[in-house]
Parts: structure tokens; sequence; C-alpha cells
């Protein structure tokens, strides 16, 4: 018998009508959804008697079919727009924060987080600074993965079990100072959905941009085509292993840029 499989979805900045972006770089503003596109594909959802579920919930695999609803970073639209279309459609979500965005312009405050967790959704944890952790020294990944989970557990009052790797940068390193660390899962950018069988400490997610169309949305959230922009994705880590982040960062910049 075939197990159950789930995507989860990766979301970052919605887009407001005369609200400015955190960013407006290229290489940032091609993962931002405008909030009309994400009310869509969640409208998709529930028409389509799928279930939005928190990371938590979606690692019990349920036999209908479901989605992990995630979003990154910790903007404050997470709390302005997201939320409420969640909440509207009866779907969950984590949504996982870095700490020290906390009360940066168009991101959470403190008491947003609270009000975010508070309204029932889970929360977890996106580094401290959104470090590339692959290039950390033990010292800086343990600021950058243990010290934060701290940070938001004051602030919210409840354990943070789940997190998120900046920029999909992963290793084994990563996953040791995770579990380490009391969390109970890691998520990268790895192209693939996730059953019973994955590496909790290695679990997927698939990235919804601002050219995801619907009809891209509907194939992804059952598990099509995966297996090649996972494999698109292996010829990027491999370019990224050879130039290094930082050049391979810049280079992706310019030709973003220049498209």
């Amino acid at each position: 018998m075939t197990k159950p499989e789930i995507v989860f979805l990766m979301y970052h900045e919605l887009e407001l009508p005369g609200r400015k972006l955190v960013q407006s770089d290229p290489g940032y503003t091609r993962y931002v959804l405008s909030e009309s596109a994400f009310s869509r594909q969640l409208e998709w959802l529930k028409q389509n008697n799928w279930l939005g579920l928190c990371v938590s919930d979606a690692l019990n695999f349920p036999s209908q079919p479901s989605v992990a609803i995630t979003f990154d970073d910790g903007c404050e639209t997470d709390l302005l727009a997201a939320a409420p279309l969640l909440k509207k459609n009866g779907f969950q979500a984590t949504f996982y924060i870095t700490t020290g965005f906390l009360g940066r312009t168009g991101y959470l405050s403190r008491a947003h987080l609270k009000e975010l967790s508070d309204a029932g959704f889970e929360i977890g944890c996106h580094s401290r600074t959104h470090a590339y952790l692959t290039d950390l020294s033990p010292m800086q990944m343990a600021n950058e993965v243990e010290l934060p989970k701290a940070e938001i557990e004051q602030v919210i009052g409840k354990r943070v079990e789940h997190f998120s790797c900046p920029g999909g940068r992963y290793d084994e390193r990563v996953a040791r100072a995770a579990r380490n660390s009391g969390y109970l899962t890691v998520t990268t950018s790895r192209f693939s959905a996730n059953s019973s069988s994955t590496d909790k400490f290695n679990l997927g997610r698939v990235t919804i941009l601002r050219t995801t169309s619907t009809a891209d949305f509907e194939r992804i959230c059952r598990g099509q085509g995966l297996w090649l922009a996972n494999a698109a994705d292996r010829v990027r880590n491999g370019a990224r292993n050879l130039l290094g982040n930082n050049l391979y960062d810049q280079l992706r910049g310019k030709l973003l840029r220049s498209g």
C-alpha cells in the first residue's frame, strides 16, 4: 500500500495594495505573492476538499488530500493578511520566525508574534539573523539555531518544535544542531513531498513563487513533476558548492536584475 504523501508549501511576504514590501530586490520579490493570489490558492484547496495543515498536524499524514502551509521570515503580512485568509478557509499553518527581524519595519513585532500564536497558529523558528547555516562555526550555529528557539518560546509561552533553514542551506551539521536544541523537525528547500518514512530532520518544501500559475499550484499540491524541479535544484546546489554562497548569490542577483 502506498504511503500518503504531503507537500509542504513555502510562502513568504504577501503583497497588499499600497503597502511597501520589506525588500525590492528581484531576488526577493520573486517569492512575494499578492494577497489575492494567495486567497485564490486557498479557495482552490477548500473547494476541492483539501486540508491546509500546520507542520505538526501534517506529520500525522491524514488520508484526505492535504498540504502543509508554511511561511518564512515573520513578515507583518503574516498577521495582517495570511492569518485572516487561513481562518476564513478553516486552515492551519506554521509561521517560521527570524527573531532578529522582529520589530523591524514590515516585520512582526513581539506583540504581533504573540497575537499570531494566540490565534492558534503554530510558530516555528527560521534562525536569528537569516544566516546561511552551512557557512557557520559550531558557536555561530548555536546562535542561529538554539538561542532563537528560546527567544520565541519566551514571547509566545509555548514550545517551538520546528525549524526551517534560511535559503535552504542544509547539511548534517544543521540537522544535528537542531536535534540537540530540542527541535522535532527541520524543513529544507528540497523539492519533494514527505511521507511517514521521510527523515524528519530533512523534510522537503516547495516554494510558491509570484509566477506560480493556478495550474502549477494544483500540480505542486498533488506532488506532480517535483522530481524535475528537484533535479534542477541539485544543479543549483552543485553551483553553490562550487562557487560558495556569497559568489553564487552575487551572480544570481545580477542574472535576476538583468532579466
